[in-house]
C-alpha cells in the first residue's frame, strides 16, 4: 500500500450547491502520478490508482460502458 500524503487538495464530488455531510467521495491527484479515492463517511480509508487507470475508467463512464451498473434504479431528481 502506498504511503498517502499529507498534503493532497481533496476535491468533492458532489451535486453543485449541495453542502450537506453526503457521503460523498472525494478526489485527490498526488505528484506522484497516483489518484486518492475517498468517501466522506470514511475519510481514513483511500483507495489509491494510477492516472492513467483512472483516465481509463472517467472515458468509460463518459462512453456509457458503466450504464448497466444503473439500470432500472430510480436516480429521482439527478
Amino acid at each position: 500500500m502506498a504511503d498517502i500524503p499529507p498534503d493532497l487538495e481533496w476535491t468533492r464530488a458532489a451535486p453543485e450547491g449541495e453542502t450537506g455531510p453526503g457521503p460523498w467521495i472525494e478526489l485527490a491527484f498526488g505528484d506522484d502520478d497516483l489518484v486518492y479515492i475517498r468517501e466522506t463517511s470514511d475519510p481514513t480509508n483511500i483507495v489509491t490508482t494510477t492516472q492513467k487507470k483512472w483516465d481509463a475508467f472517467v472515458l468509460g463512464v463518459q462512453a456509457g460502458e458503466f450504464d448497466h451498473f444503473v439500470e432500472g434504479i430510480d436516480l429521482g431528481d439527478a
